[in-house]
């Protein structure tokens, strides 16, 4: 038996290498910059795009600074599961969410959704920027530009990004042909996605040592040795960044 989901992904993976280096380049600047001036980082995502943010969030090896933003309605716990894509889909929702979220200008806001089409994350993008925050969108452009929006300005999510990271996957987003059908089953985007964030993570981790930081704001492990005493101590140091109880 031949696994065609590790060629699907070990090609993208290549190509979100290539393609999206000087996207992510970029994405380091910002989050090192961020760090650098005090400033909160947050990032969102509804229903399996939300995936990405708990990757993002309070783990060995991940950046302190970074704070989820939680919407309720549209998390994967949230039952029955249907009523996330009614919340999604809701004019207003997200708007109602992001006034919820402390964003201050200088700040950056990590999003993610694949097709980039529905309201809760387009009015959480849109509300941030209007706040002055930089936005960072993972989206699938050629995905995202082959539907229509659901939102009352006919707008999309990298319509409000000022850095947008393509996760270059198949349209629908499942890649590997189900034999006899029209299906698709294997999803790309929370591989790929989370693929490139943590590699952002790690470089603008390698940033800030670069710009003069000894200890930068990342996460020790806290099943190693010591691993609590040392993360209380980074945290003193940079808690007016952490906009969640630590």
């Amino acid at each position: 038996m031949e696994f065609a989901y590790f060629d699907k992904i070990n090609t993208l993976i290549q190509t979100v290498e290539t393609e999206e280096k000087e996207h992510m380049e970029q994405c380091v600047k910002l989050l090192s910059d961020a760090v650098m001036a005090k400033h909160a980082i947050y990032a969102f995502g509804a229903s399996h795009a939300g995936i990405l943010s708990q990757e993002l969030y309070y783990r060995a090896g991940g950046l302190m600074t970074i704070t989820p933003i939680f919407a309720r309605e549209v998390l994967l716990d949230r039952s029955p599961i249907t009523f996330t894509s009614r919340m999604e889909r809701l004019i207003g929702y997200g708007t109602e969410v992001a006034k919820t979220v402390s964003f201050e200008k200088g700040d950056v806001l990590i999003t993610h959704s694949v097709s980039g089409r529905n309201p809760v994350t387009i009015e959480i993008a849109k509300y941030a920027k209007e706040k002055g925050v930089s936005v960072i969108g993972i989206t699938n452009l050629k995905y995202s530009q082959s539907v229509t929006s659901r939102h009352p300005s006919g707008r999309k999510l990298y319509d409000f990004c000022d850095i947008i990271l393509d996760n270059h996957g198949d349209v629908g987003d499942a890649c590997v042909p189900i034999q006899g059908t029209d299906q698709k089953s294997g999803p790309t985007s929370t591989v790929v996605g989370a693929i490139m964030l943590d590699a952002i993570v790690a470089e603008t981790a390698n940033e800030l040592v670069r710009r003069g930081l000894k200890y930068p704001p990342v996460f020790y492990s806290a099943n190693i040795d010591g691993g609590d005493q040392l993360n209380k101590k980074l945290y003193e140091e940079y808690k007016d960044q952490i906009k969640y109880s630590y």
